[in-house]
């Protein structure tokens, strides 16, 4: 599955155009490389998200085309979440 619709469909990110906007300004790397929109996800990979002030690493769990409300947060695991200090 493309990175962008992953980020959407887990909810991490609610809209794909702005999952497409923050990949392509360079604020998400998959496993230690700065991803495209394009890149494509599996089970196991890593995704660190650079949101404002804070960093995400979450792992990925699973994958699905569709989830409801609630399956999203069953479809990722937040391994790390801190603030940057500028």
């Amino acid at each position: 599955m493309r990175l962008d619709k992953y980020l959407k469909v887990s909810r991490v990110i609610k809209r794909r155009t702005i999952a497409k906007d923050i990949l392509d300004l360079g604020f998400v790397k998959l496993n230690d490389k700065v991803a495209k929109p394009s890149a494509e996800v599996n089970v196991g990979d890593i995704i660190e998200l650079k949101l404002g002030d804070r960093l995400y690493t979450i792992r990925v769990k699973a994958i699905k085309e569709f989830a409801k409300k609630e399956q999203g947060g069953e479809m990722y695991e937040i391994i790390e979440d801190k603030t940057i200090i500028s």
